[in-house]
């Protein structure tokens, strides 16, 4: 799920056993997941979940990660109390599964969202971070709501379209090299267009050796020789975060 043209099977890789330090909100018509950080911040990042959903331990892992670090981080449900996808799924069902629940389809509940964090939780610096699906959702954003300061897209592309690379805010994507989604013609692709078109900052890394959600759902401490990479490419994220919003 990690190109919106071609969707495919990913899978969901090392599930932690992990409860969160945040809580769930009712934000108008849906959930969210919201953590705050230590100290006040008027600084908040949307955290974008990918197929397994909103409440996966791996993905409220990060939001947490990003509160430490100073911002109020909100996951909320896109999928709208709609199961998500799960590894015990027919992949030949995805297709059907995922109609309803596109990526480019979350413009509603986005400005529900900036509304509540501008309004509930007073927020003036908002950006945007997305896992596969999420990361088709974040590049999405960032081409078309300029309330979005800054985004980092992990392991996702929106489909082709010229637009996809007159990007609004600054924009890191991230990838893996042995991502069997993405293959590396179409990453060096975006970055050759975005290099032509866009007018904003933005870094496109390949990490070597990495595979499909390995920042998010590979854990480091039972795959040691990832860890370095796991680590570097979160603090890519909290680093381009912390530049741009």
């Amino acid at each position: 799920m990690a190109n919106e043209a071609k969707p495919c099977p990913c899978d969901i890789g090392d599930r932690m056993e992990y409860g969160g330090l945040g809580q769930e909100v009712q934000i108008e018509h849906f959930k969210a997941y919201v953590v705050k950080p230590p100290a006040t911040s008027d600084k908040a990042i949307i955290v974008i979940q990918d197929i397994f959903g909103w409440q996966l331990p791996n993905t409220r892992y990060m939001a947490d990660m990003l509160a430490a670090n100073g911002y109020l981080a909100v996951c909320p449900d896109f999928f709208l109390g709609k199961e998500p996808w799960s590894p015990s799924h027919d992949w030949s069902t995805f297709t059907e599964w995922r109609k309803d629940k596109k990526p480019t389809n979350i413009n509603k509940e986005v400005n529900l969202l900036l509304r509540f964090l501008k309004e509930q939780c007073g927020a003036k610096h908002i950006g945007v971070v997305g896992f596969c699906w999420g990361g088709i959702a974040t590049h999405y954003l960032v081409l078309h709501n300029p309330e979005v300061k800054a985004g980092v897209s992990f392991y996702g592309i929106i489909g082709e379209g010229e637009d996809r690379y007159d990007l609004k805010s600054p924009t890191l994507f991230i990838f893996g090299e042995k991502d069997h989604l993405i293959p590396m013609d179409q990453v060096s692709g975006l970055e050759a267009k975005l290099k032509e078109k866009c007018t904003v900052d933005y870094q496109v890394k390949i990490f070597p050796g990495q595979n499909h959600g390995f920042a998010h759902r590979k854990r480091e401490d039972i795959s040691p020789a990832d860890k370095p990479r796991i680590q570097e490419a979160r603090t890519d994220m909290i680093n381009w975060l912390n530049k741009y919003i």
